[in-house]
């Protein structure tokens, strides 16, 4: 199981705050954003004499809810399909045991979400990568990069979109070729969507479920965590229209009995969160990135591809080896009694050797510590020994 380029270098982060010096974490998409009150509420004043497990699709009331959801944001998703997860983490698994077996095969383009990896690998699935470079803005590569690629094991797609570690956001045209290469190669299409509000600049989102005549071989994953500012919720789902899929989704969703109930309860009232939260969001967010990637940009040696949705970018630094660029930001270096935290980008890769000179950067605080941040990064990298 491949350890998780986000959370490793969490053991020298704290021994520099014990140190008494503050670490400005860049490596974790953890919003800063407050969950809605209307999410917070609902748990609040509960008085239930038993904790009872919920249906193992999840609390029919939120899945009608969810689908009414959908609905509203042009997505015909019907209650039943979906199927309620502990997080999207649990709804990749579901959709990986539902449409592989061991041996098989899925191509994923790379950088990606690192769990990615994880996933597959308990799934006992060999993850086949296509790169798309910074130099391109992360833009799917070519189709016949990806078809080349295919071979009789091969079972899916995976793409997150917009992307994490990234930021792309596919764009409809490019959603349309993977469309009708999956059909013409009776593969699935597994879209990783929980970052779909997060879209800057005016640019759309346009959702595997969107597509006519995908139905039989899209699935997409969703969850609450960065949409609500709720990640400690554990709550997402895997929905597909394809009944024989949701069916084998349904037996892991029964071995696991059922998803977090007070976080269920949780969920199903943010979906009565008002527009003008996400409009501030939005807002927000965009600001964040204007600023980190204006302030990137003036570091000499730096290359970033300004992202189109989600909070994160991917920055090449002139540095032979991201991993210990990071290790020693937190071991051995501090700016004032200040430092910074990355996520090295190698192990957002499956293919050696590739991303070492990058890290993932999140842009979850606020404008000064972002602009702080860069300015130890931009400090740091003057002195390190290379």
């Amino acid at each position: 199981m491949p350890e998780s380029p986000i959370r490793k270098l969490v053991p020298y982060s704290e021994i520099a705050k014990k140190k008494g010096v503050k670490v400005y974490h860049l490596n974790i998409g953890q919003p800063d954003i407050k969950t809605p009150e209307v999410a917070m509420n609902a748990i609040k004043n509960l008085d239930f004499k038993v904790l009872e497990y919920s249906h193992s699709a999840g609390f029919e009331s939120y899945r009608k809810k969810l689908s009414a959801y959908y609905t509203n944001h042009g997505l015909p998703i019907a209650t039943e399909d979906i199927i309620i997860t502990t997080g999207g983490s649990e709804a990749l698994l579901f959709a990986m045991g539902s449409t592989m077996d061991a041996g098989d095969e899925i191509i994923i383009p790379e950088p990606f979400y690192a769990n990615y990896n994880g996933f597959s690998t308990a799934s006992g699935v060999k993850v086949v990568p296509v790169i798309s470079t910074i130099e391109e803005g992360f833009a799917l590569p070519p189709i016949a990069d990806f078809e080349k690629l295919i071979t009789p094991k091969t079972k899916a797609i995976l793409i997150c979109n917009p992307g994490n570690p990234t930021g792309y956001l596919y764009t409809k045209e490019e959603m349309q070729q993977l469309a009708e290469l999956v059909k013409k190669h009776d593969l699935f299409l597994i879209a990783d969507e929980v970052y779909r509000e997060f879209t800057y600049d005016g640019d759309e989102h346009y959702s595997v479920m969107n597509i006519p005549g995908l139905e039989q071989h899209a699935i997409m994953i969703d969850s609450v965590s960065k949409r609500y500012s709720m990640c400690g919720a554990r709550i997402g789902c895997i929905v597909s229209k394809n009944k024989e899929l949701m069916t084998a989704a349904m037996k892991f969703a029964q071995a696991r009995l059922s998803p977090p109930t007070f976080a269920q309860i949780a969920s199903e009232a943010a979906l009565d969160t008002p527009q003008s939260y996400f409009d501030e969001v939005i807002s927000e967010y965009k600001e964040r990135r204007d600023t980190l990637i204006t302030e990137l940009n003036q570091i000499d040696g730096v290359m970033v591809a300004k992202p189109k949705g989600a909070f994160y970018c991917i920055a090449k630094l002139p540095v032979k080896n991201a991993d210990d660029f990071a290790q020693w930001l937190l071991e051995s270096y501090d700016f004032n009694g200040e430092t910074v935290m990355v996520a090295p980008a190698a192990g957002f890769y499956s293919t050696p050797g590739v991303g070492l000179d990058e890290v993932r950067i999140a842009y979850v605080l606020k404008k000064e510590d972002l602009i702080k941040s860069v300015r130890i990064l931009k400090e740091a990298l003057k002195v390190y020994p290379n």
